[in-house]
């Protein structure tokens, strides 16, 4: 094949099909409500290229037995640090430089980021400080490159390793080990995910491997073989296109399955994806390749080749966007302007870094492009003026670098709301109850002792709040808690004799609600406890869902009731943290006061009841608003 030709050998197809991956990340990021749920396979496909197109290089030189020589491999690692660092230190500088104006949240673990974008470790890194790729409560400025440590990881060891996989006899034996090895990569990615470590499963570069292992395999089987003339016969030629069409197909078809946090997804949607480059990658390499040229139309190839800097810069341009905007992170939802804003911003700074920065730096080297600055600096004037220009700047990037790193919070508003709730729930389980006056209202409320709280991270951001409304409370809340984990936690509670006669629970924030398990929950409480359902405030697609949901639920059930905090929380949202979801200390109040105002509704309700001497009418809707 047309593999193993000269070194000046550029493979057909590549680049466009560089343009599809960064094309399906950007969609997926910037444009979130687009068709494309799952575009992060985009990403695979980078490893796939990869994978065979560094293996492929690499081989071009096996055939002295020097490929592992000390020289070739520091001329190796020279060359990808020439094509990395130049644009990756633009980035870097530049968007943690614009953070620091910003200041706030987007700060939080800065020195993190900027250590492991440096040094090639942002996956590691990340993992070792508890980092959740899908948290709405951190918007990481850099989060982008823990790819690109997996891919410069590989670059490291792979040279080393290649060597002694030559030794294996036979081509075939070769790539079936390799495709052996890329199973038990995803085989390990699907065992982390079953036990509840997304995160880890995805950045790990052992669990992440498959792609890179699968382009491995192809350019083991393909490079070095030499070409036959019926690879050229129109029925060759049209079965590689049928090949290739094929598995671009399995990409995109990837790329728009909805995603899901098991196995379909992680990593059934990313093998996918995998395999569907390779089938591309063959057919477009193949001798002759139609869908090769195809691949290389110009607007293909010209993002293709600025794919690496409009990857590196789209995301940090979306979270500083999205953060001077609105004050948020990304995942609390991207308008379509502001994602259409970063587009440009991200395809504006691409090309000229690559005009500027990484072409040169490719071409000449760091040391000739270091002497050709010097020779603009001492040069004439309008050379000096350029040159000295372009130090300025990179010194004014370098120190907003340093200064985001010095003055970076140490934690989220979000994540500290959170550990205050968590803080005064260990407090409470110490202490005693606390004895309560009796309050001169016309209706008295259940005091703490009588109620039970179990919730998501929004309450336990809550916490102190509930806590001071109604000492004695006993709350139970986790970060991440789904309305499925409800049915168990009441059931375990009544099973210890500790569910109280008021139930509330606030378990909509995380996912839709499903009204059979709104049924299991009220049977567990049963007709002498009354069952106070806290709808939800979030900017996510599912709390409309859910909102009517319970409304809908608590109408058809004489023993249940809604506290809207929903209702309360919308018009003070500048009392929410920046993910636009959990309260601070002010909206903790206002939360305990839709609880308040709830159980207030139940004794009023009891009250009538009692003197009616009748049930409440069928069909009464228990929702409860907030006071005006």
């Amino acid at each position: 094949m047309t593999l193993s030709t000269t070194p000046s050998t550029r493979f057909a197809g590549l680049d466009g099909l560089r343009a599809v991956a960064v094309i399906l990340v950007v969609t997926y990021h910037l444009f979130p409500s687009s068709p494309v749920r799952s575009g992060f396979v985009g990403v695979d496909v980078f490893f796939v290229i990869s994978g065979f197109l560094i293996t492929s290089l690499l081989l071009r030189s096996s055939r002295d037995g020097r490929i592992a020589s000390p020289r070739r491999l520091l001329d190796f690692w020279r060359r990808r640090a020439r094509r990395l660092l130049p644009a990756l230190a633009v980035v870097v500088t530049v968007c943690a430089t614009a953070a620091w104006m910003l200041g706030g949240d987007v700060l939080v673990g800065i020195g993190r980021q900027v250590l492991g974008a440096a040094t090639f470790s942002y996956n590691w890194l990340a993992v070792a400080g508890g980092s959740d790729y899908f948290t709405a409560t951190a918007p990481e400025l850099f989060r982008n490159v823990w790819s690109l440590a997996v891919e410069e990881q590989f670059y490291v060891l792979w040279p080393l390793l290649l060597p002694l996989v030559l030794l294996i006899p036979g081509r075939w034996m070769r790539v079936a080990l390799t495709l052996i090895a890329a199973g038990g990569s995803a085989w390990w990615m699907a065992t982390l995910v079953a036990d509840g470590d997304v995160t880890r499963a995805y950045f790990g570069t052992d669990s992440h491997a498959f792609g890179l292992l699968v382009g491995i395999a192809l350019s083991l089987g393909v490079t070095n073989m030499p070409e036959r003339a019926w690879m050229l016969r129109p029925g060759a030629r049209i079965g590689s296109l049928l090949f290739g069409l094929v598995g671009l197909g399995a990409v995109l078809v990837a790329a728009l399955l909805p995603e899901t946090q098991d196995a379909v997804t992680f990593p059934g949607a990313l093998v996918l994806a995998s395999v569907g480059t390779a089938l591309t990658i063959f057919a477009g390499t193949w001798p002759g390749s139609w869908l090769g040229r195809g691949l290389d139309v110009a607007p293909l190839r010209w993002i293709g080749e600025r794919s690496y800097g409009i990857y590196l810069w789209h995301w940090p341009v979306l979270v500083l966007a999205v953060v001077a905007m609105q004050g948020t992170g990304p995942e609390v939802g991207v308008p379509v302007a502001i994602g259409g804003a970063a587009l440009a911003l991200s395809v504006g700074a691409a090309a000229l870094s690559y005009r500027f920065v990484e072409q040169p730096l490719r071409r000449y080297g760091f040391r000739r492009t270091g002497r050709a600055l010097w020779l603009r600096i001492t040069g004439r004037p309008m050379m000096r003026l350029a040159g000295v220009s372009a130090l300025a700047v990179g010194a004014v990037a370098m120190g907003g670098t340093a200064a985001a790193i010095v003055t970076a919070p140490n934690t989220t508003a979000a994540a500290a709301a959170i550990a205050a709730g968590e803080q005064a729930v260990k407090d409470a389980a110490k202490a005693a109850p606390e004895a309560t006056e009796d309050a001169p209202e016309q209706i008295e409320i259940p005091d703490g002792t009588e109620i039970t709280a179990v919730g998501d991270s929004v309450m336990l951001a809550s916490a102190p709040s509930l806590y001071e409304q109604f000492p004695g409370i006993a709350v139970d809340a986790e970060v991440s808690r789904s309305v499925w984990a409800g049915p168990d936690i009441l059931t375990d509670l009544a099973a210890r004799g500790e569910l109280r006669d008021n139930v509330v629970v606030a378990l909509g924030t995380n996912g839709p609600v499903d009204r059979d398990v709104l049924e299991q929950m009220s049977q567990v409480t049963g007709k002498d406890r009354n069952l106070i359902l806290v709808n939800a405030h979030a900017p996510r697609d599912w709390i409309p869902g859910v909102n009517a949901e319970l409304d809908a639920f608590a109408d058809s059930h004489r023993a249940v009731w809604v506290a809207d905090w929903s209702g309360a929380i919308a018009p003070h949202t500048e009392l929410l943290a920046g993910d636009d979801i959990h309260p601070g200390e002010a909206g903790g109040d206002v939360f305990a006061d839709s609880v308040e105002t709830a159980l207030e509704r139940v004794e009023k309700d009891r009250v009538r009841a009692e003197k009616d001497f009748a049930h409440a009418p069928s069909g009464r809707a228990h929702h409860v608003p907030f006071p005006e």
